[in-house]
C-alpha cells in the first residue's frame, strides 16, 4: 500500500534532508542506501537501463526501510510515469524542464481527478483494493511528488513559469548539462553556473517550492544553506563506490617506508 511520503512531510517541516542517485540496478543498491541513512533514493532511469520488475524490487527495498524512492524519468511520456506510480514510486523526477506546459502535462499524469487524470488502478499503492478506492486517490494526490530538474539555459529563463505550475513539489539542480548549456562544458562550479543556479534557487524560495542542491565541492553544504536551502543530493551511489574503491586500493599499494616496516 501507499506510504506516508516523509521526503514530503520533512520538506513541508522544514527538516534537512539526504538523497543520493541510485544507478546500479539492483535492489541491494537500495538497501546500502538505507543501512547508510539517507533520506530519499532517485532511481535513475534517464541515464540507467533497468527492467521494470527490477525497479519495482527496488521501490520495495526502500518502503521496507522508509526510505522515500522518486524515480527519474527520460521523459514525461504519461504512460511510463502511470507504471512507476502504479509500480509504487513516491515520486517522479523530471530532467530537463525548459516550459511550463511540460510540467504541467506531467502533473496532470501523475494525479488523480479532479487534480490531473492519471488512470484509476487498485494495484501495490492501492493494496490491491483492500481499502476505498475513493481514499486511496486521495492520499495519493496527497503524498506523491513531482520534481522538476533545472538542467539548461531556457530553464532557467523560465523558472518563474515552471515555479508557478499547480503540483510542483521539488526544484532540483542539474548543474553538469546546465554547464554545456552554458557553453562551461563539465564545470559545474563556474560563476556563470552558479549564478545562474542561485536565480533558480531564488525564484523557487519566492513560490515557496523546496530547492534541492547538489554537493560537488567542499564548501557547497555551507553556501547553500546560508541560502536557506534544506535539500541535498550526495552525487550517485556508483560514482562514491568507485571513488571508495579507489582510496582502499591506493591505500594498500601506497609504498612502505622501510624504516617505519622494521621497527
Amino acid at each position: 500500500m501507499l506510504r506516508s511520503n516523509r521526503l514530503k512531510r520533512a520538506l513541508t517541516e522544514g527538516r534537512e534532508v539526504h538523497g543520493i542517485l541510485a544507478s546500479l540496478p539492483a535492489a541491494a543498491s537500495i538497501e546500502l542506501i538505507a543501512e547508510a541513512g539517507f533520506d530519499f533514493v532517485v532511481i535513475d532511469t534517464e541515464h540507467v537501463l533497468i527492467n521494470p520488475e527490477t525497479i519495482e524490487h527496488m521501490i520495495r527495498t526502500a518502503e521496507s526501510y522508509q526510505l522515500t524512492p522518486l524515480v527519474r524519468v527520460a521523459d514525461a511520456d504519461p504512460k511510463t510515469l502511470l507504471r512507476l506510480l502504479d509500480g509504487g514510486a513516491q515520486g517522479i523526477v523530471l530532467p530537463n524542464v525548459e516550459d511550463p506546459e511540460v510540467l504541467e502535462r506531467a502533473v496532470a499524469a501523475c494525479k488523480y481527478a479532479p487534480e490531473g487524470e492519471r488512470s484509476l488502478n487498485a494495484g501495490r499503492p492501492g493494496a490491491f483494493g483492500k481499502t476505498s478506492l475513493a481514499d486511496y486517490v486521495v492520499q495519493a494526490n496527497r503524498e506523491i511528488m513531482v520534481v522538476a530538474m533545472i538542467e539548461s539555459r531556457q530553464g532557467v529563463a523560465q523558472i518563474d513559469a515552471i515555479c508557478a505550475v499547480p503540483g510542483l513539489d521539488m526544484v532540483l539542480e542539474g548543474a553538469a548539462d546546465l554547464s554545456q548549456s552554458l557553453g562551461v562544458t563539465w564545470q559545474p562550479d563556474h560563476p556563470d553556473v552558479i549564478q545562474a543556479l542561485e536565480a533558480v534557487q531564488h525564484t523557487a524560495s519566492e513560490h515557496r517550492i523546496p530547492y534541492c542542491a547538489f554537493l560537488r565541492q567542499a564548501g557547497a553544504k555551507v553556501h547553500w544553506r546560508a541560502r536557506g536551502v534544506g535539500a541535498f543530493m550526495l552525487g550517485d551511489e556508483r560514482g562514491i563506490a568507485f571513488r571508495a574503491l579507489q582510496r582502499a586500493l591506493g591505500d594498500v599499494m601506497a609504498p612502505v617506508d622501510s624504516e617505519a616496516s622494521r621497527s
